[in-house]
């Protein structure tokens, strides 16, 4: 065969005008690049001609991109020694072709025409649909990866187990999955539908547009498009929490003070409110003002409900909220959807209470507090309900409080208040001492009770959940200490009210002595170096000493 190839010297220079047209069209209709289709072309054309001539020769066809004149050859790459007979010469064979040839060169044999048969010309169309699939969807990636957070509009082309195929026009398709659509939400073919692309993946089987319908930032997106002064960029909304097709909460702020942001919003009798609604199918929306102050913040995202007092613990990121008893079930909304979406709105964890409860528990609280006072302090009534009445919840605070401060309630003076201290002090002490006997009969070690940020209660509860030793508290998870939401068994620490980040600097606390322990053979092996050294320096001199005595 290659004998053959290298005799037939005619040029193959076909004129194939309607190549041009026909990659024209092509381009044109599926939207790549010309240059892909006359390259996807070539490719059939070479893989036809190796069909013919053999596959192990390196056949490449060429396509005048002015003229659609086709060229066919043989390539032979020039080198110094021979790995691959048909497809390399060394240099002394190709210089008789050629005087000049060097290595590295390719000597191009041409090759005659072809006569495209049925098998050779389906190859040669297989090929081309092929490549002009993998460059269509190249285009559709490149066109949709930059589109993400888009609403694109499209039309439902299909529905499969409650997925969504949208056909976005140019031959692009994305799928609204079930679980991306708004509950008892009904799409037939040929519907129109507008979704907000979430995501773009490119896998083997093409690009992936994944879109979505209860996606919060679909909702950002209508509200951008119906309020210009959000597209301006004069109103921010700050925050949204949804509950798909039933109910739904955003907050907005207004940069220039002159515009209110909810009623810029809500739109003349609801007009820009309503068009978000209607395409939400019906879903309510509460357009609430965002404010920098977490308090009047979770306050505005009760709404409608009223609140007379909030109680905020900053570090565990909780807040209570009080309302009338009459607007308790106005507050948690149905099924709890109105504090569940104020929870989400504002990313604090909500507690409501009704007055009556919080009544309650405080009378509770200072009734707790009163007996603390009189049993520790040994006072009467009076002066244990004017320390709680001012605020003095514990017995430390009555212990380390400045004189002065106590000395300013009313009916105290400095001699009441020095002697309030020494009586707290003395609790104090006598505390610690009962509560260090029990820890030591429980079998806490020393060395557990040294840990940072363990108090002499929380070490006699931990005795006697077994772990007495540094080592049974490095093993330990700090879920065990903590505890988890929802789970019957409870945290050795819970009631305590420790948090998982604290859980996990006391265990690390606890596990410190492993490390030092990994270190301590490499500092012995030290130490046991330097002795062995002093040894065998204090033994040289006495091997001389002997050998002179022995002389």
């Amino acid at each position: 065969m290659a004998a053959e190839m290298e005799t037939e010297t005619d040029t193959t220079m076909y004129t194939h005008p309607e190549l041009l047209l026909v990659a024209d069209t092509v381009a044109r209709e599926k939207g790549i690049d010309r240059e892909e289709v006359l390259d996807a072309m070539e490719q059939a054309i070479q893989k036809a001609g190796r069909s013919k001539y053999g596959q192990e020769h390196d056949i490449r066809a060429q396509i005048d991109r002015k003229s659609g004149e086709i060229k066919l050859a043989r390539y032979v790459e020039v080198v110094d020694e021979i790995e691959n007979e048909t497809t390399q010469v060394t240099v002394d064979a190709a210089k008789r072709r050629k005087d000049d040839a060097e290595v590295g060169e390719f000597l191009v044999d041409p090759l005659p025409p072809i006569d495209f048969g049925r098998i050779a010309a389906q190859t040669a169309k297989q090929v081309i649909v092929q490549k002009v699939r993998e460059a269509e969807r190249k285009r559709q990636f490149a066109e949709f990866k930059d589109r993400v957070s888009e609403i694109v509009n499209g039309m439902v082309k299909r529905v499969e187990f409650g997925n969504i195929i949208v056909d976005l026009g140019g031959r692009a398709e994305g799928i609204i999955r079930r679980d991306e659509s708004i509950p008892r939400e009904h799409f037939a073919n040929g519907d129109r539908v507008r979704s907000y692309i979430y995501d773009v993946r490119e896998e083997p089987r093409g690009p992936q547009i994944f879109l979505s319908r209860n996606h919060p930032q679909f909702m950002v997106k209508l509200f951008a498009q119906e309020v210009p002064e959000i597209y301006d960029g004069i109103i921010e909304i700050k925050s949204v929490a949804r509950d798909p097709g039933s109910r739904a909460k955003i907050a907005v702020i207004s940069s220039d003070s002159s515009i209110d942001p909810v009623g810029a919003c809500v739109g003349m009798r609801g007009s820009r409110v309503q068009a978000v609604v209607a395409e939400l199918q019906g879903e309510k929306i509460d357009i609430i003002s965002w404010s920098q102050d977490p308090a009047t913040f979770i306050v505005n995202a009760l709404a409608p409900a009223e609140v007379t007092k909030v109680v905020l613990d900053e570090e565990a990121n909780r807040i209570e909220v009080v309302v009338p008893d009459d607007q308790l079930s106005l507050a948690i909304g149905r099924r709890g959807q109105n504090v569940r979406l104020a929870s989400q709105l504002t990313g604090w964890d909500i507690d409501i209470l009704t007055e009556a409860e919080e009544s309650e528990r405080r009378t509770q609280e200072f009734a707790a507090r009163l007996q603390l006072f009189l049993e520790a302090l040994d006072v009467d009534e009076v002066i244990a309900q004017l320390l709680v009445t001012e605020g003095f919840s514990t017995i430390e605070e009555v212990a380390f409080v400045p004189i002065e401060e106590l000395a300013t309630i009313e009916g105290f003076d400095d001699e009441v208040a020095e002697e309030l201290r020494i009586r707290a002090r003395a609790y104090l002490e006598e505390r610690e001492a009962e509560l260090t006997e029990r820890r030591k009969a429980a079998g806490v070690t020393d060395e557990l009770a040294a840990v940072e940020g363990l108090t002499p209660e929380m070490l006699v509860v931990l005795g006697e959940a077994g772990v007495k030793t540094l080592d049974d508290l490095a093993d330990l998870a700090a879920d065990e200490l903590v505890g988890i939401e929802g789970d019957e068994e409870k945290g050795i620490l819970e009631d305590f009210g420790v948090t998982m980040a604290w859980a996990n600097e006391v265990i690390m606390a606890a596990r410190a002595h492993w490390f030092d322990d990994d270190e301590a053979p490499e500092e012995e092996s030290e130490g046991a170096d330097e002795e062995g050294g002093e040894a065998a320096e204090m033994q040289e001199p006495a091997a001389e000493a002997a050998d002179g005595a022995g002389q």
